[in-house]
């Protein structure tokens, strides 16, 4: 059993800066692909960005060069660095745990967090 912790969302203008934290326990973390995944009001929820247990990255091309994600192994931890903010970007932001990770997801995904939300002001 893993359990996942988002916090940092909040209310920020456009073009402004957040950074989300997802604090993981559990089993080990280390060996977990994990991800931010991302729903709007009316819309389905969407993978945003991902990290695998090697290090690997990818994100919705929406977000590029704008949205960073990291693990830190040692914090049991990930995070979304998220700069230049756009009122499309608001949305409940889940932190999720898998098997590996894929260019628009993670497969053998079996946990969520409970979400945070994120507002941008226009």
């Amino acid at each position: 059993q893993v359990q996942l912790t988002e916090s940092g969302g909040g209310l920020v203008q456009a073009g402004g800066s957040l950074r989300l934290s997802c604090a993981a326990s559990g089993r080990t973390f280390s060996n977990y692909a994990m991800a931010w995944f991302r729903q709007a009001p009316g819309k389905d929820r969407e993978f945003v960005s991902g990290i695998s247990s090697n290090f690997y990255t990818y994100q919705l091309a929406s977000v590029k060069g704008r949205f960073t994600i990291s693990r830190d192994n040692a914090k049991n931890t990930v995070y979304l660095q998220m700069n230049s903010l756009k009122p499309e970007d608001t949305a409940v932001y889940y932190c999720a745990a898998g098997v590996s990770l894929t260019t628009t997801g993670l497969t053998g995904n079996a946990y969520w967090g409970q979400g945070t939300q994120v507002t941008v002001s226009s």
